[in-house]
């Protein structure tokens, strides 16, 4: 979902909402290593997603959501507020029935109901991480794992943005605030969501492919110089600011 841009013509800058309803018609066909590099390292900590509730936060076209369904999640649902993304999902077999037009800072689901959230590439365009990790720990039960993968921000120094070829010559870059690690650990753990592991995920040799596809071959060896994606791996253990009893019998000192 994001793009190294180097080019030197200044791209489009244009908001998240108006950026998503072009580049839906786009995403799933445009060769994209930053999301093949997330694919490759969380599909295998998702573990077995039978008999859990699971949820992709701002799910787009349905990426996440399409391997929960396909893996024999027990109910998901994803949730998005761009229309045009949400209508490319919707053509999607297994996600008949599992889609919801709405904000991830105000989610309309009962408390405690998720064993499983996916948040992918999507942090930047929420007006507070602090209201939306609120809302995560809300709805997530007690123990349930959240994952949540954002451009790493050592990529963002080196002008990585958010963006997208429109009709195969112009650069449009959408609009994103850029958080330090620091701001977004503290803003989950202030919910109670404890962080669990947190990585530095680098293009490698088998992200070549996708650069090949997309006819970008001489940028692989200069995109594999600085991390790409920061993934963070969080668990729901307490819910901090909101005062309900708090914690998981294991993590009592």
């Amino acid at each position: 979902m994001t793009i190294a841009s180097q080019n030197s013509v200044a791209p489009r800058v244009t908001s998240a909402a108006e950026g998503y309803e072009r580049w839906a018609p786009l995403y799933d066909d445009a060769p994209n290593p930053l999301l093949a590099r997330e694919m490759r390292y969380l599909l295998p900590l998702l573990g077995d997603v039978r008999n859990k509730r699971t949820v992709d936060l701002a799910c787009g076209t349905g990426r996440w959501l399409e391997k929960l369904a396909t893996h024999g999640s027990g109910w998901c649902a994803g949730i998005d507020l761009s229309a045009s993304m949400l209508g490319i999902a919707s053509g999607k077999h297994p996600l008949a029935g599992k889609l919801i037009r709405g904000t991830c800072e105000c989610l309309p689901f009962v408390p405690h109901v998720f064993d499983l959230a996916i948040c992918s590439f999507a942090l930047g365009h929420f007006a507070s991480v602090e209201r939306f990790a609120g809302e995560v720990s809300r709805v997530c039960k007690l123990g349930a794992d959240v994952f949540v993968t954002d451009l790493h921000p050592s990529a963002v120094e080196q002008g990585w943005r958010v963006g997208f070829r429109d009709g195969g010559a112009a650069t449009v870059e959408i609009e994103v605030a850029h958080r330090g690690t620091d701001k977004i650990v503290d803003a989950f753990s202030s919910q109670g969501l404890k962080l669990i592991e947190m990585q530095s995920l680098w293009l490698e040799q088998p992200e070549l492919a996708v650069f090949v596809r997309a006819g970008r071959t001489e940028r692989f060896a200069s995109a594999t110089q600085v991390p790409a994606i920061l993934a963070l791996h969080f668990r729901r253990l307490e819910v901090g600011t909101r005062g309900e009893t708090a914690l998981l019998a294991e993590e009592v000192l």
